[in-house]
């Protein structure tokens, strides 16, 4: 998941309070002083770590946590709604009859962004959307739009040939006036000159965009903040869109330096495919990074050929642990069509599944390496031998392995996970605390910080 390393940092700090009923002051300055190096190590500003480590510090000290809740559940708590307070309120931006205008230096992902927010707008909103891509500088800037948007049923206009940006503006918003919502794609550079100001300000001018985004890559840092700053004056920014966010240790200075300026980051990029954008708001994003979940999130995942009655069977009969490999196979399909293992745990809390949700980025590589090789196999077994796996005899064994290219060794581990899957699924009928957690996840996706979702 996104900001992996800082998630790490605060369940290292608030281990030191473990099971503790009572406060310990050398303890609780070896927390903060832990919680302190995590949050720097995640490029967190040093004014806004030190706020965060005095003010937990400081309700740790004046406020009694609820009966029955830890001092690590309570620091938990309090950590949550202060880095919720740091990054602010969600955006409310409304895409219906508007043009939104992306701006940001050369190489942040603007191009891919547009396509993501374009494909998100189109799928979520049920809206007409349409782009314009008006980058004149970058070879090739509307051949990787279109490919990227190829299929999509999303008007993207563009003029390769031309030179000015400003004349690809207007005849583009003519061109796209059937749209609900138009994006307009603009230039980077490696910083603000004088020639990139001039055009922003005639494609502004033309475009008279109701939303005006900054896109900026995770891994400038704290520097992040200056650069937000800089096209605020120059543009208007009314939101930000923070890229990369998978695959960088800077991320938490590129959140906090942006929510520093006081415009609202709308959402983040999490991948390289279109499909890898998330909407901001800060509450679950903490919530996901504290072992918390989000489970309106995951739900949010789920595409638009889902077919939701079916999943609810499958899930079902999971659980009852009345399920065939064939009922396995659906579910891993459907899985499949949401996201990786990686992507979908990160939006469970840490406990559930026997804490696989909290397995390390290695653990969950190879659990999806053997989801792959098991959709192989099975997908060499005929509906008799997926329906009656403890059925299948040395000889079927041996077939099933040939067709697969794999090992009979694999073939009888397979069996044997779904063996043990169905046990363990039996066994969680009685769980009352795992009960308690399906429960939560039910009602309306959200979840409560009682300490009974926490991974401790």
């Amino acid at each position: 998941m996104a900001l992996e390393g800082l998630s790490k940092g605060i369940f290292r700090s608030l281990s030191f309070l473990k099971s503790r009923r009572t406060l310990d002051e050398a303890e609780l300055r070896e927390m903060t002083k832990s919680l302190r190096r995590a949050l720097q190590e995640a490029d967190f500003n040093v004014r806004q770590t030190k706020e965060i480590v005095e003010r937990l510090e400081s309700r740790m000290r004046e406020e009694e946590p609820r009966t029955g809740i830890t001092l690590q559940t309570h620091a938990m708590n309090i950590l949550y709604t202060e880095l919720v307070r740091i990054l602010g309120p969600a955006s409310q931006f409304r895409p219906q009859n508007s043009t939104l205008l992306l701006v940001g230096l050369y190489g942040q992902g603007k191009t891919t962004t547009t396509a993501k927010l374009a494909e998100w707008y189109r799928r979520r909103h049920g809206l007409r959307v349409a782009v314009i891509e008006a980058d004149v500088h970058r070879p090739g800037a509307f051949a990787q739009l279109s490919q990227l948007l190829e299929g999509s049923n999303i008007q993207v206009y563009g003029e390769p040939e031309t030179k000015d940006a400003a004349t690809i503006v207007r005849n583009g918003l003519a061109a796209t006036a059937s749209a609900d919502f138009v994006i307009v794609d603009t230039a980077g550079r490696h910083e603000l000159d004088t020639e990139l100001v001039e055009e922003l300000d005639a494609i502004a001018s033309l475009a008279q965009a109701e939303e005006r985004w900054l896109v900026i890559d995770a891994q400038v840092g704290q520097a992040a903040g200056h650069v937000a700053s800089s096209f605020h004056q120059l543009a208007g920014v009314t939101g930000i869109v923070v890229t990369k966010l998978d695959g960088t240790a800077r991320g938490g200075g590129a959140l906090s330096a942006v929510a520093a300026t006081g415009a609202p980051i709308v959402h983040i990029g999490v991948g390289e495919q279109v499909k890898d954008l998330e909407k901001f708001e800060s509450d679950r994003f903490i919530s996901r990074l504290l072992g918390m979940g989000d489970i309106q999130g995951l739900i949010d995942l789920a595409p638009e050929d889902l077919d939701e009655e079916e999943a609810l069977r499958l899930t079902q009969r999971l659980m009852s642990g009345r399920f065939t490999l064939n009922d396995m196979y659906k579910q891993m399909e459907m899985m499949a069509k949401v996201g990786t293992i990686d992507k979908l745990m990160s939006f469970l809390p840490g406990g559930m599944l026997g804490g696989m949700a909290s397995a390390s980025k290695a653990q969950k590589e190879a659990m999806q390496a053997n989801l792959d090789k098991y959709r192989v196999i099975m997908d060499s077994m005929t509906t008799w031998e997926k329906n009656e796996p403890a059925k299948i005899k040395v000889d079927r064994v041996r077939r099933i392995a040939r067709g697969a290219g794999v090992r009979e060794k694999e073939v009888r581990e397979l069996i044997g996970q779904w063996s043990r899957s169905r046990k363990m699924m039996k066994g969680m009928g009685g769980n009352r605390r795992l009960n308690k957690q399906m429960r939560q996840m039910m009602k309306d996706g959200d979840m409560d910080f009682d300490g009974d979702s926490l991974p401790f």
